[in-house]
């Protein structure tokens, strides 16, 4: 075997086993699919992942590459540990690692094709440029998925239960503390700049943001929307406009929010067909990721809610410059 064949066969080889990992996790990722549309898209991207791999094994085999029998096992068992560990942390960073995974196929894929051309392997150039046209197309939508979660939409794959916990009970956990922090620290500023009355302003600011954050306390005891609810009215009624705006939009990550607290007027007695006419008229993230979540906490209309997923990948594209 020449040094050149040893060399497409070594990358083949490595190709197989990424390819049946990425074929793995993407058959993971379709429970996590947000709309009908997703769900589609990952399971034909898995069923492409699997036809690669056995054109990739055909061209191993063709150049006298051992066949390959614990490869996929070792792939699958690959996708299947990092779907676990993936659990302890948020979904925008097992993202990121599917996106990693798909540099890294890319990556490959342009070498190989360098290689074939080197080598004169004709059918091994076409596999590569296949490959890199497929892995250029998934690196675009992961780019995408994560834009969107990065301008406050809901992306197109939803966090997992043990993601969501932790992404968010940190945040939950600290926020009364943090809001008291804030707080104290510029009342603090406030006794630097303002002499001797300071001391007693410092005292009543300190006071009253512990009282919000054990009012805080107390109501999520009571239920999660109701809580935010209180918790939103109090902060108003204390004055602390920052406090309130995070209630809201934690009720609105819920779904918990009226009619009239909607960016469409009249949304409720819209048909499916104009709920969508709007949706696509929709021009912040904010308003596309209300409208999203209120229809998966009381309609449930998978139409309307694939328009609004569409509408926030466009601004996504917008965002990160993809122009396809």
């Amino acid at each position: 075997m020449t040094d050149n064949n040893a060399k497409l066969v070594n990358q083949l080889r490595a190709l197989v086993l990424l390819t049946q990992t990425e074929e793995q996790i993407a058959r993971t990722r379709i429970s996590q699919a947000r709309t009908d549309a997703v769900r589609r898209e990952l399971t034909q991207n898995a069923d492409n992942a699997a036809a690669r791999s056995l054109e990739i094994t055909e061209q191993l085999r063709a150049l006298g590459g051992v066949p390959d029998v614990v490869t996929p096992l070792v792939g699958r068992l690959s996708a299947g540990l990092k779907a676990t560990f993936e659990q302890a942390g948020s979904v925008e960073e097992a993202l990121l690692q599917d996106l990693q995974l798909e540099h890294q196929l890319l990556d490959r894929a342009t070498y190989l094709k360098v290689l074939a051309d080197t080598a004169g392997e004709t059918k091994v150039r076409r596999l590569a440029e296949k490959l890199i046209e497929a892995h250029t197309a998934t690196v675009e939508w992961l780019t995408v998925v994560l834009a969107e979660e990065a301008l406050g939409g809901p992306a197109a794959l939803v966090a997992t239960p043990a993601q969501r916990v932790a992404g968010a009970v940190a945040r939950g956990v600290n926020a009364p503390v943090r809001f008291w922090a804030n707080t104290v620290n510029n009342a603090v500023d406030t006794v630097k700049h303002a002499g001797e009355e300071t001391s007693d302003r410092f005292s009543a600011v300190s006071d009253r943001a512990a009282a919000l954050s054990d009012a805080v306390r107390e109501t999520l005891t009571v239920g999660r929307a109701a809580s935010l609810r209180r918790a939103e009215r109090i902060a108003q009624r204390e004055g602390n406009q920052d406090a309130a705006e995070v209630a809201r939009a934690a009720r609105e990550e819920l779904g918990d929010v009226t009619a009239d607290e909607l960016p469409i007027k009249g949304y409720d007695s819209l048909s499916v067909q104009d709920a969508v006419k709007a949706v696509k008229q929709l021009k912040t993230p904010h308003d596309i990721n209300v409208i999203i979540r209120y229809e998966e906490t009381h309609k449930n209309r998978a139409n309307v809610a694939s328009a609004a997923q569409t509408q926030l990948a466009a601004l996504a594209k917008d965002a990160v410059g993809v122009t396809s």
